[in-house]
């Protein structure tokens, strides 16, 4: 165990050595309300006059060795159920004495003086060893305490405080207190005598509203600043009345300790002889002095029970201080934006030690979106504030917080204790570490394409369209807990069209199209300048924080967005056509010069029948004979059969017309073999 020496706040290693345990008892009064249990019959703590947990119900003072020093005190087992241990050595008999007029039970701890050396200390007040432990029980809030000392050669006067504010020493080998007085520190002044037989004891609270001594019963002042709480003179806990408020008991035999023990007389095997050993108990609740804290313990020697008798030699050691514990955990690691909002909430444990009966509130912060998971040391958003105490059960759950962010949060538990608690000494706590840390990831949305039904007639457009689902709403106002919602989820598609016949080369790429949320958006088309198949790629650009991109179709393996473009066959008939021209030899060998002239009508029949698909009439004139003939370029026929209607109209009386007559066909064989048409 460690004591306070070598200059403020640095504690000094006290080792075992053997010696003579002084004794000391609490005794019963009848002040306040009534425990259920006797002080001595808890069931906690074993007050036998022994220092062995044995048949007995409850813990003795091995355990709470065992405990203090994490090895072997003769057993293996810590206390159950301690809020507070303490267990010191001195490093030698010659260590930690009083000195000086101002060290008395009435004066502040300010004012006390220490020294090594104990020059003519008695060896009946020569503490070796000081312990102490604390319990809630059935019958209240009990502290229990004991020593043991270098020899019983006569009575022993001793004192027990137990300090809410810690005290520590000034100095490597004498010095001063480090600390002072709070009211309601705890006082058990002790007096054994006739062999350990007959017990008187006082329990003070410091109060310093206290000036002078007013008396000696309970409720006044034993002395300046300490008021009687309780005092009998018939207190030792082997015949103690059944509803005892306090009690002590000395070893009546020799009892093996369970540590190093070495008395006066060099008793062998850790012996101490009757009356070196000492232990008591105090049912704090019983006397009204429950519930505080006690972050120091001294057990002292004296010359007199008298609140003036000089103090002796001193054990100091550090005890339950109430130190609050505040563990939280997230209710996960990480979790998902959602549909752009998420509710997280923290667990937290909140423990105080050095005191069963605590109260307050605990505060939840949650910081966030953080850069890195730095911890929520302060600031944040406030979650709520619940009323919790030590009946609370735990874990604790925080109200819930939404979040509408993707990215890092941590959490914060404050606890702040109530004014009762924190009169008793009752600390706030917090945790706001990164282990209180944890994520919120954002989505990826699904990106669903329709490129519609194929093939396409090279000349004509082919389009797409894209169906997008699992966006997230973008972070609300503020992002936690917010009073605004976020809007849809934004962000652009862009549709590319890859071909013909690879994946590589870019025929086309649309303008960006606005996303709002969920939803179907398109189409975008482009008319192709070759064939072949076309494969659609559409990427979804994302909008962080809450949604991420994504895409689809970029390997083109998705034979539904492929588009083929294809030409039509070609077909054709042939039909040979003609461009029939005649001519005509007029003669009138006598009668003079030729004059008028010939007419010509084609027809697509052998016997000039039907309607004429060609006239044309050409003049004649000069000498006979004279020959014409049409000058047809432009009327052709497919007919196998044709007939021409021929006459002459003559102008010169001299000679006469000739009738027109049909008496030019010609017949063709036509083969135009059908129609072919294009592989």
């Amino acid at each position: 165990m460690l004591g306070k020496t070598g200059g403020t706040g640095h504690w000094r290693r006290r080792f075992f050595r053997g010696g003579v345990a002084a004794a000391f008892v609490a005794a019963v009064t009848a002040l306040g309300m009534t425990p259920a249990l006797a002080v001595h019959d808890t069931g906690a703590f074993e007050l036998d006059g022994n220092a062995t947990n044995g048949a007995a119900p409850g813990d003795d003072w091995d355990n709470v060795c065992h405990q203090v020093l994490g090895s072997d005190c003769s057993t293996t087992n810590n206390t159950t159920g301690a809020s507070a241990v303490d267990w010191v050595a001195e490093p030698n008999t010659n260590a930690s004495i009083f000195t000086g007029g101002g060290s008395k039970d009435p004066q502040d701890v300010s004012n006390w003086l220490w020294k090594d050396g104990a020059g003519g200390l008695p060896d009946k007040d020569n503490l070796l060893h000081s312990f102490a432990a604390r319990y809630m029980t059935n019958a209240g809030d009990v502290l229990f305490f004991g020593s043991d000392r270098l020899d019983n050669s006569g009575d022993a006067q001793q004192g027990f405080w137990f300090f809410q504010n810690s005290i520590t020493l000034n100095g490597t080998t004498s010095g001063s207190f480090n600390g002072v007085h709070k009211a309601g520190d705890v006082l058990v002044v002790s007096d054994f005598s006739n062999g350990g037989t007959t017990s008187t004891i006082t329990v003070y609270a410091w109060d310093p509203t206290c000036t002078k001594t007013t008396g000696s019963t309970v409720g006044t002042c034993g002395d300046a600043n300490l008021r009687i709480k309780g005092t009998s003179a018939s207190a030792n806990c082997a015949t103690a009345a059944a509803n005892d408020q306090f009690c002590g008991i000395v070893n009546s035999s020799t009892i093996t300790m369970p540590w190093s023990f070495t008395d006066k007389s060099g008793t062998p095997n850790n012996q101490a002889l009757n009356g070196e050993f000492y232990e008591g108990g105090v049912n704090l609740t019983a006397l009204g002095l429950g519930g505080r804290c006690f972050a120091s313990v001294s057990a002292e020697t004296r010359s007199s029970t008298s609140t003036t008798a000089v103090l002796k030699d001193f054990i100091l050691g550090k005890f339950g201080e109430c130190q609050t514990a505040v563990h939280t955990t997230p209710s996960a690691a990480g979790v998902s934006i959602g549909t752009g909002s998420v509710q997280v909430t923290d667990t937290a444990t909140v423990g105080v030690n050095g005191v069963s009966t605590w109260s307050g509130s605990l505060a939840f912060s949650l910081c966030g979106p953080l850069a890195s998971a730095a911890g929520c040391a302060t600031g944040g958003t406030a979650i709520g504030s619940l009323n919790i105490s030590n009946a609370t059960t735990q874990p604790i759950t925080s109200p819930a917080a939404t979040v509408t962010s993707a990215g890092t949060y941590c959490w914060r538990a404050n606890f702040t204790p109530s004014a009762e608690s924190l009169a008793n000494g009752v600390q706030p706590g917090s945790d706001g570490s990164t282990t209180e840390c944890f994520t919120v990831t954002p989505v990826t949305p699904q990106l669903a394409t329709d490129a519609g039904d194929g093939p396409v007639v090279l000349g004509n457009p082919i389009s797409d369209t894209a169906t997008l689902t699992g966006t997230a709403n973008q972070p609300g106002t503020p992002v936690i807990n917010p009073t605004t919602a976020g809007a849809p989820a934004g962000g652009t598609i862009t549709f590319t069209a890859y071909g013909p016949n690879n994946c590589t080369t870019v025929a086309f790429t649309s303008s960006p199209v606005t996303v709002s949320g969920d939803g179907t958006y398109g189409p975008v088309s482009f008319t192709p300048t070759a064939t072949g198949v076309y494969h659609w790629v559409a990427t979804y650009s994302g909008n962080p924080p809450n949604t991420l991109a994504t895409s689809h179709n970029t390997a083109c393996d998705d034979t539904n967005e492929d588009v083929e473009v294809i030409g039509v066959n070609s077909s054709m008939t042939s039909a040979q056509s003609f461009i029939p021209n005649d001519s005509a030899t007029v003669s009138a060998p006598q009668g003079g010069a030729l004059a008028g002239s010939v007419s010509f009508a084609l027809y697509e029949s052998a016997d000039c029948s039907g309607t004429a698909i060609y006239t044309q009439t050409v003049a004649v004139s000069g000498t006979s004979p004279r020959t014409v003939s049409t000058t047809n370029t432009t009327v052709s026929t497919t007919a196998a059969n044709v007939s021409w209607l021929v006459g002459y109209d003559s102008t010169n009386p001299a000679q006469f017309d000739i009738a027109p007559k049909c008496f030019e066909k010609t017949a063709l064989a036509i083969d135009n073999n059908g129609t072919v048409t294009s592989p």
